[in-house]
């Protein structure tokens, strides 16, 4: 099974090659690498050409010009990937495990799944051994969308045919347009999904979403949009207040 995993990158020189090396040295040996750089004005471009004539052995797909954002950057690498499944790994991010994307495959075909999804940890940008919060999932009933559920998006693997049926990232959005993909494609009971109760991935704190109060509120207004436009409750301040809230005990889970 081909795994294509998407990186979306933007003066992304002080992580980029811990991240393209989490993927590199993945024991699963069909994987496609895509990296769609926003036109990086500093290190990241030749850290990459630098890292991938080193590994000769992964297709790696590089493209680098200026986008509206992570979003468009996303979109485009899902239109040009060619795998069976479909992952993404932020240029903060990092693989915890060479042998995930195996695992990940194997349950794939073994359980006739199309998505999977698993455990986040949250670090600090400069120690990633140092877990700020451990975001633990669970399987998915269709409940759980009312009451502000959602899975770790990077930890989100999905089949390439759930993006042909379901759309991409609406880039009207800035920064919730993964929870707004998340509802859309949850909310469809054909779809069959499988939970592995294990860290998938390490997420550097400073993220977009989070990095000042504007964001936050920005986001938080973005996640109720979502949930109407996608008539998750008729209680919609409900659902939003659920989900924040639930994200407090994840910085007391122990690890």
């Amino acid at each position: 099974m081909k795994i294509s995993i998407i990186t979306a990158t933007f003066n992304s020189a002080s992580t980029i090659e811990s991240c393209m090396q989490s993927v590199l040295q993945q024991t699963h040996q069909d994987i496609e690498l895509i990296l769609m750089d926003g036109g990086s004005t500093d290190e990241t471009l030749k850290i990459i050409e630098t890292v991938s004539k080193n590994d000769p052995n992964t297709k790696i797909i590089l493209t680098s010009r200026p986008d509206s954002g992570i979003y468009e950057a996303l979109n485009k690498g899902i239109s040009i990937a060619t795998g069976d499944v479909i992952g993404i790994v932020h240029s903060d991010d990092l693989l915890v495990q060479n042998t995930i994307l195996e695992k990940i495959s194997n349950i794939f075909q073994e359980q006739n799944v199309d998505g999977l999804y698993g455990d986040l940890h949250y670090v600090k940008a400069q120690n990633t051994n140092r877990v700020i919060r451990n975001w633990k999932s669970q399987p998915f009933k269709s409940n759980l969308l009312k009451k502000g559920w959602m899975p770790a998006h990077p930890t989100l693997f999905l089949k390439r045919e759930v993006y042909t049926q379901e759309g991409i990232f609406n880039t009207n959005i800035k920064i919730a347009s993964d929870y707004d993909l998340v509802l859309r494609i949850f909310k469809n009971p054909d779809y069959k999904w499988y939970y592995l109760p294990e860290v998938i991935c390490k997420m550097r704190l400073g993220g977009n979403s989070n990095k000042s109060i504007k964001n936050i509120l920005q986001k938080s207004y973005e996640d109720y949009k979502a949930i109407k436009a996608n008539k998750i409750s008729k209680f919609p301040f409900w659902v939003l207040l659920s989900k924040n809230l639930s994200k407090i005990p994840q910085f007391f889970k122990g690890t």
